[in-house]
């Protein structure tokens, strides 16, 4: 008993590649980070949270006064390969608002590459083909190509719809396909 109580943790200690993060219950929200407006001075407000059920809660207001209107979520690790894989899959249940979802392939990268999706209220399964992700920085398309980094550093889910809202996004996972 003993013997396969240690398998157990063992295996559960390693992700299968293509697993970003999966929330369960009893994660924890370690290494997650929420960037709000207020770094420059707005009003905005992100809380990060696991609820009940073992999702990862997004949730809070966006306000536009004193020049604000965005909150997000980021997410730092070492790297994960993107070699052999095709597309980020989120495993999501939001509140019909569009959101952004961001990747860098380094850390120290300054843009991001993002794709924007809506919820619809529902379970959703969306599908991202790391192709379709457009280098942008601070709202500014650039003129450099799609993703096509061999890893990922860093991901985050931002919202921004430049208008006062309350937001709600409910993460079970995002793994590669």
């Amino acid at each position: 008993m003993c013997y396969t109580l240690i398998l157990f943790t063992v295996m559960n200690m390693f992700q299968s590649p293509n697993v970003i993060f999966k929330f369960e219950s009893g994660s924890s929200t370690k290494g997650w980070q929420v960037v709000d407006d207020r770094v420059m001075g707005g009003r905005s407000q992100g809380d990060f949270t696991i609820n009940s059920e073992g999702f990862g809660v997004f949730e809070g207001y966006v306000t536009t006064e004193n020049n604000g209107g965005f909150s997000s979520l980021r997410y730092n690790f070492d790297g994960i390969k993107t070699t052999g894989f095709e597309s980020v899959v989120l495993k999501l249940k939001g509140d019909g608002k569009s959101y952004q979802f961001r990747l860098k392939g380094s850390d120290n990268q300054r843009h991001s590459y993002i794709y924007t999706f809506t919820t619809t209220g529902l379970e959703q399964e969306i599908i991202i083909p790391l192709k379709d992700f457009s280098p942008r920085f601070r709202g500014r398309q650039l003129n450099l190509p799609n993703f096509d980094a061999d890893q990922i550093e860093q991901i985050a889910f931002l919202i921004g719809n430049k208008t006062n809202e309350r937001f709600y996004l409910a993460i079970e996972s995002i793994t590669l396909k």
